[in-house]
């Protein structure tokens, strides 16, 4: 009598299905042009408002139909770029030094994620991972991490921006009461912001799925609401609890919208 063999098929666990995902998501990132695109604007961006700034800076302009003068606004220090400290009067004001700073980055981290996860949709690969592949929290989980990933490359590239546009311009690079400690702190809080932000971005992107233009509408609008939040969070005086608030913040919504964003993919077509 014949015996018929069973043929068994090992279950990969979590964690080796997380680690396969966030390996293909990591190696898909840095062999996509638009990456170093972006990072590259990153890079070019504070260069460009310091050098631009400092060369407009102090001059009067007459409208011609009011006859009011107005003096060009200038960065007079590097750091400004990065954010004022938290006793500054201009943390709320809404002049160019207060938009045109480092928080930028956030807006094109969303921009990033959103075509980034569209592809996935628009081109099937999200609906054939997920037949043969990965689960939906692997994705989601995997997903989040490479936003954040970016997002914090994106975050130090403009710092060198920064720096190298700061001595283009020849501006102070003198930090007051903020200090070393406090750029450092600032830094690293922008960091780990930058996960809150992430998890936003993904969830609008799994929303949106493969309408890449309605992703980034909603990313951007999320990110407007919550824009204030950061220079209250990560001030250039920032210390031990401020990198520990957004470092907590960045855990707690990426696992609480996670589970939106994994509910979605359950609940909605993939196509």
């Amino acid at each position: 009598m014949r015996q018929t063999q069973k043929i068994e098929f090992p279950s990969r666990s979590f964690e080796k299905r997380l680690t396969s995902m966030v390996k293909v998501d990591a190696r898909r990132m840095f062999t996509t042009p638009l990456f170093y695109v972006m990072l590259g604007i990153a890079l070019a961006i504070p260069i460009l408002i310091l050098v631009m700034t400092s060369m407009v800076g102090g001059i009067e302009v007459t409208d011609p139909n009011t006859g009011a003068a107005q003096t060009m606004e200038a960065f007079t220090n590097t750091w400004q770029i990065i954010r004022q400290t938290s006793g500054a009067d201009s943390m709320m004001s809404m002049d160019m030094t207060a938009m045109c700073n480092i928080n930028l980055m956030y807006f094109m981290a969303g921009v990033f994620v959103c075509i980034f996860v569209s592809e996935d949709f628009r081109s099937g690969y999200a609906k054939n991972l997920f037949t043969v592949r990965a689960g939906k929290n692997d994705y989601v989980v995997s997903k989040t991490l490479t936003g954040f990933f970016a997002g914090a490359l994106f975050l130090l590239a403009f710092f060198i921006g920064s720096i190298l546009g700061g001595s283009f311009a020849g501006l102070s690079f003198d930090l007051g009461t903020a200090g070393i400690d406090g750029l450092v702190m600032c830094m690293l809080a922008k960091i780990f912001l930058m996960a809150v932000f992430a998890s936003i971005f993904l969830v609008m992107s799994v929303v949106a799925k493969q309408r890449t233009w309605l992703s980034i509408f909603l990313s951007l609008f999320a990110g407007m609401l919550l824009f204030l939040m950061i220079p209250m969070m990560t001030p250039l005086d920032s210390g031990v609890m401020n990198v520990f608030l957004c470092l907590a913040g960045g855990v707690i919504f990426a696992a609480g919208i996670g589970v939106i964003s994994n509910a979605i993919l359950r609940k909605t077509s993939l196509v």
